[in-house]
């Protein structure tokens, strides 16, 4: 059974279609990374699978049964944009008061357990406007993850968080899903990060979904290249570009050969055209990459 099925999926706000005949499906014990520029339909579908706005036509099914079901709704916890906390009260009587609204049972107990999984039980006592913004994200999960739901719906939890606040982040999110059993829907814009913990993936644009896949069907299509370096990189860049299929600079200064030929070819051809190479290396491109150029192949179909 997946922990999300939707199907047609639409939804309009006046004249502007957000979301057109969207299709998404997430596995049980899945982190699914939901990808997508600024305006495509994320954090839409994201409030449309929490029931905080209703779509116009098509179906959202959580563990097979409608999202409206009330039963079904208690297993969803969310973090969209930030929590909504009183920021003169502590972190703990914060969380009490979200604890009593859900009608949690054993709330100290409860609240104990989610500020350990999220790395904040030494924070229980700050007042909330005195945490940083990592801890108050951190806070926002652990909101989400009262009463132990089954499904966690994130947007951009990992925005704005320093490189430590991303470590805690990835740990927290790899462990309630591998030991809680819990299912991870996540929307981020720092494709770097998404990548190491993401098990599957889902690319939307225009409110339509592009492309669904696994974790390791992304690392079978993300092509691999060989990078280079020389002392004239201009004559470099037109010999290779003459004898290869693609070549093409990189934000590093480096040029990118992407046919598949070993090295030695590369270097042996630069050599007897009189050019030296400097630094050679072998690589594949990443998360960031696959995204830019799949949306580049849309735009230009």
């Amino acid at each position: 059974m997946n922990a999300i099925e939707i199907r047609n999926l639409s939804k309009r706000f006046g004249d502007k279609r957000a979301v057109r005949g969207l299709n998404l499906t997430v596995p049980q014990g899945a982190i699914y990374g939901f990808i997508g520029e600024n305006g495509s339909g994320k954090s839409t579908t994201e409030k449309m699978i929490c029931g905080l706005i209703h779509e116009n036509s098509g179906s959202i099914r959580l563990f097979g049964r409608d999202h409206t079901d009330p039963d079904v709704r208690a297993r969803v916890g969310v973090l969209i944009e930030s929590p909504g906390c009183f920021p003169n009260l502590s972190v703990w009587n914060n969380m009490m008061i979200q604890a009593t609204n859900l009608g949690v049972k054993n709330p100290e107990k409860e609240i104990a357990r989610v500020l350990k999984t999220v790395r904040m039980e030494g924070a229980a006592s700050n007042k909330f406007r005195n945490c940083s913004l990592g801890m108050k994200q951190r806070i926002g999960i652990a909101f989400a993850l009262l009463g132990n739901p089954a499904l966690l719906i994130l947007d951009e939890p990992i925005n704005g968080l320093d490189a430590d606040g991303m470590r805690i982040m990835r740990e927290v999110l790899t462990d309630i899903t591998q030991n809680d059993g819990c299912t991870v829907l996540i929307s981020s814009h720092i494709l770097g990060e998404l990548e190491k913990i993401a098990t599957h993936y889902g690319f939307i644009r225009k409110g339509q979904m592009i492309r669904e896949m696994t974790a390791q069907e992304l690392e079978k299509s993300c092509r691999t290249y060989i990078a280079l370096k020389t002392g004239d990189m201009a004559r470099t860049e037109r010999l290779l570009s003459r004898r290869f299929t693609r070549v093409e600079a990189d934000e590093g200064g480096s040029l990118r050969v992407y046919d598949l030929v070993p090295p030695q070819e590369i270097v042996r051809f630069l050599y007897e055209n009189g050019i030296l190479t400097r630094d050679l290396r072998s690589a594949k491109i990443g998360l960031e990459e696959y995204y830019i150029d799949l949306m580049r192949e849309k735009e230009d179909r």
